[in-house]
């Protein structure tokens, strides 16, 4: 990582001693949020292996559906817990 020069560290002191108001933003795109925004698209839970015990039915009836069961399994117990939440 480069260290900053003497001269940086001034102009970035100087600019941090202003009002925001003085501050030159005209060359910054406006942020705006639209219908077409989605909540949570880029959220990535922190995943955890955990050693779970089910029913063997059940277990060839996620496998069926071919790979991915793990995900399913995921995804059946997020909405369980979504809808458990909303009540």
């Amino acid at each position: 990582m480069k260290k900053l020069t003497l001269q940086q560290k001034t102009e970035l002191e100087a600019l941090a001693g202003q009002p925001d108001s003085q501050i030159d933003t005209s060359d910054i795109p406006e942020v705006s949020f639209s219908d077409k925004a989605v909540v949570g698209k880029f959220y990535r839970p922190i995943k955890k292996p955990v050693s779970v015990r089910l029913d063997a039915d059940v277990l060839d009836w996620l496998k069926r559906s071919g790979p991915g069961y793990q995900r399913r399994i995921n995804l059946i117990l997020r909405l369980e817990m979504q809808r458990s939440l909303k009540t």
